[in-house]
């Protein structure tokens, strides 16, 4: 590979330098915008943020929609190897718990596309990986279950309200009460354990 390119993603040609230096730009601008104004930011706001006009934004991201959909890729990445690391190489008893945590950092570190995660990531199918992650949290709810830090009632869709609440509270209280979610979620994962598990922890 020329030194004058950058490593290109899946499918597609490589970047020049100067070209992935400014989409890196572009998207971290784009992160910064949506989490303190919220995804209405015009797409000129970034572009100005990035420090590159306007006509370096269309050429990497058409559409405010490719953009955005750039954004919940780099997120859904994150949290996709979450799961795995958590289910190679946690404890059986401990790796949801701990992935639920580490979901939540990344979720307050990227707190302005949140909504999209969770509306195209859903245990039925939606989405290209969607599968895939609920497959492996499938499997973590399960060893959780057997290990007996979960109750057997619990289901992967218990576990997706989790996130969607944890996601709600990100968004509403991040900027203000930066650790306020890691005490919701510890509430929502004390009322997944059994009572004597609880009752232990306490």
């Amino acid at each position: 590979m020329s030194s004058e390119q950058a490593r290109p993603e899946d499918g597609e040609r490589p970047l020049r330098r100067d070209a992935a230096e400014n989409r890196e730009r572009l998207l971290r601008a784009a992160f910064d915008l949506f989490a303190e104004q919220g995804p209405e930011v015009g797409v000129n706001d970034i572009a100005r943020r990035a420090g590159v006009g306007p006509g370096t934004l269309y050429r990497r991201f058409p559409t405010k929609e490719a953009l955005i959909d750039a954004l919940y890729d780099i997120v859904f990445d994150e949290i996709l190897d979450t799961v795995h690391q958590a289910l190679d190489s946690e404890e059986p008893g401990e790796a949801l718990e701990l992935c639920l945590r580490r979901s939540g950092e990344i979720m307050a570190s990227h707190r302005g596309c949140l909504a999209r995660l969770w509306t195209a990531a859903r245990p039925d199918g939606a989405g290209d990986r969607a599968p895939e992650w609920w497959a492996v949290m499938d499997r973590m709810l399960e060893r959780a279950q057997s290990a007996g830090r979960v109750r057997q009632d619990v289901t992967v869709q218990d576990v997706r309200a989790c996130l969607i609440s944890v996601r709600c509270i990100v968004e509403e209280t991040v900027a203000d009460s930066p650790d306020l979610w890691r005490r919701h979620l510890d509430l929502l994962l004390a009322g997944l354990r059994p009572a004597a598990v609880t009752q232990a922890v306490g």
